[in-house]
C-alpha cells in the first residue's frame, strides 16, 4: 500500500467545482466511492472536496454539496481533480496552495481528461510526463511546454502524479490506481461490476481507426484474439492468425490494425506483459518461470518491463507484489 498521509485506509478526495464535469467526477465516484463490503475494512474512504463556497451546480443541472471545503486535502491520500471547467479559467490560488501542499505530504494527485490543467497550475507537472484529451493536447504544450505531453496515450503515471486523456480513460486509470493499491484481483472485481475490461495498459493509443469492427469481422478476428490471450507462450505467426479468420496476410494485417490500433506483434507482447505483471503480483514463481509462461524468454522479460514501466521484474514484485 502506498504512503498514506492519514491514518486508515486510503482516503480518496475528489474536487467539485462550480461549472463541474460531471461525468468525470461520476468516474471518481464509482471506482472510489461506491460501498464495497467484499473488499474489506481497508478499503478507499471517499470524501467530495469543495474548491468554492455555496451550491456547486455541475453540467446537466446537477448540484453538488461537498463534504467539507478544501481542509479535505490535509488527510488524502489521493486527490482527483475532474475536468476543468475551462483550459482558460483560472485555477484559483487557494486550490493550488492546498494541492502543492497535499503533495509535500505524501498525496497522489490524479486528473481526468482537462483536470491536467489544475495539476499543471500548481507546477508539479513541470519535466515530468502528462497525458490529456487529444483535443486538449496542443493547448496543454503551449501553455505549459515544460510538461512533457504524451498526446496518444490514455494514461501517465509518475508515481506520485497521475494523468489521464478523455472521460473514459479516467476509468482505465482508476482501474490502474486500484491494481496499484490492491492488486489485480480486486481491479477485476470492480471492473467487472462496471462491466468494462479490467486492464487497459496507460500506452494504448487513446482512439483506433475503427474502434469497434463490422460484425463480420469481429466474428472473425474475436477468436483469434481469444486464442492469443489463451495460449500466450506459443508461435502465433501471422500465416497462421491469417489462416484462421480465413483471410489473406496483408488483409489480416490491416483489419487487426484498425480494429485494436496496434499490429499483432505489439498487441502481443502488451498481453504477455499484462500476464507477467499478473503473475509477478500473485505467485511466486521465479522470473524465467514468469518469462517461459508469457512467451518471452528472462532477457526479453527485463528489457521489455524497463522500456514499458521503467523497472525491472524483480522491482516491480518487490513492489506490487500481494504478500
Amino acid at each position: 500500500m502506498p504512503n498514506d498521509p492519514s491514518s486508515g485506509p486510503p482516503r480518496v478526495v475528489a474536487l467539485a467545482y462550480d461549472g463541474l464535469c460531471t461525468f468525470e467526477y461520476g468516474v471518481a465516484v464509482e471506482l472510489f466511492a461506491l460501498p464495497r463490503p467484499e473488499m474489506g475494512p481497508d478499503w478507499y474512504r471517499f470524501a467530495t472536496a469543495a474548491v468554492e463556497p455555496g451550491d456547486l451546480k455541475g453540467l446537466g443541472g446537477v448540484r453538488v454539496v461537498g463534504d467539507g471545503g478544501l481542509e479535505l486535502l490535509d488527510g488524502a491520500s489521493v486527490i482527483v481533480a475532474p475536468g476543468w471547467r475551462g483550459l482558460d479559467a483560472p485555477v484559483p490560488a487557494l486550490l493550488l496552495d492546498a494541492l502543492r501542499a497535499a503533495h509535500a505530504r505524501g498525496a497522489r494527485l490524479m486528473s481526468i481528461c482537462s483536470g491536467v490543467f489544475v495539476l499543471a497550475a500548481t507546477g508539479l507537472l513541470d519535466g515530468r510526463r502528462a497525458t490529456t484529451h487529444w483535443r486538449y493536447a496542443d493547448a496543454l504544450r503551449q501553455r505549459h511546454p515544460e510538461i512533457q505531453v504524451q498526446p496518444d496515450v490514455l494514461y501517465v503515471d509518475e508515481g506520485d502524479l497521475l494523468t489521464s486523456a478523455g472521460s473514459a480513460a479516467g476509468i482505465d486509470l482508476g482501474l490502474h490506481l486500484i491494481r496499484r493499491d490492491f492488486g489485480p484481483e480486486a481491479a477485476n472485481a470492480v471492473a467487472r461490476r462496471l462491466v468494462v475490461p479490467p486492464h487497459r495498459d496507460g500506452g494504448q493509443a487513446q482512439f483506433v481507426q475503427r474502434p469497434v469492427p463490422v460484425a463480420h469481422e469481429a466474428s472473425r478476428l474475436g477468436p483469434v484474439l481469444d486464442s492469443m490471450r489463451a495460449d500466450l507462450a506459443g508461435t502465433h505467426t501471422i500465416k497462421a492468425l491469417a489462416s484462421a479468420t480465413g483471410m489473406s496476410e496483408r488483409t489480416f494485417l490491416r483489419r487487426f490494425e484498425a480494429a485494436t490500433g496496434d499490429t499483432p506483434a505489439r498487441w502481443l507482447l502488451a498481453e504477455r506483459l499484462n500476464r507477467a505483471r499478473d503473475l509477478l503480483e500473485t505467485s511466486s514463481a521465479g522470473i524465467e518461470q514468469v518469462a517461459e509462461a508469457v512467451g518471452l524468454g528472462a532477457a526479453a522479460l527485463r528489457h521489455h518491463f524497463r522500456r514499458q514501466f521503467s523497472t525491472t521484474p524483480g522491482a516491480y514484485r518487490a513492489r506490487f507484489a500481494r504478500t
